[in-house]
């Protein structure tokens, strides 16, 4: 079965380099072990790396042992649907991929709020 996008169409490949998702497969998919529910394609910028180190998650530094480079602003990156929320709170999140965001976000956030120009 396909998983949906946000706009009720085929989920579109976030990334694949870097390689994203929760399943590393450069789709936001998701499934009930994904407590984090990684389903929001990000365009990150830098203000949302510095908050994210800030609560905690240092999405900049290369992690060898899990074959992660560390991202840059301009990558996409499938985020988790919360902590987007709790960046866009902050006035720190990223531009989101509709195309490419899981149906599952709309559970957490509206369509108007994903879609809105940040």
């Amino acid at each position: 079965m396909t998983a949906l996008n946000v706009l009720g169409t085929a989920l579109v490949p976030c990334s694949y380099d870097p390689l994203t998702g929760y399943f590393r497969d450069g789709c936001c998919n998701t499934d009930a072990q994904d407590h984090g529910t990684h389903v929001i394609c990000a365009r990150v910028t830098q203000a949302f790396l510095d908050f994210s180190l800030s609560k905690g998650n240092d999405l900049i530094s290369p992690q060898s042992a899990y074959r992660f480079a560390g991202l840059k602003p301009g990558d996409r990156w499938c985020l988790c649907a919360m902590r987007w929320k709790e960046a866009l709170a902050a006035g720190a999140a990223p531009p989101v991929v509709l195309e490419s965001t899981h149906a599952k976000a709309l559970e957490f956030i509206s369509l108007a709020q994903l879609s809105a120009p940040l």
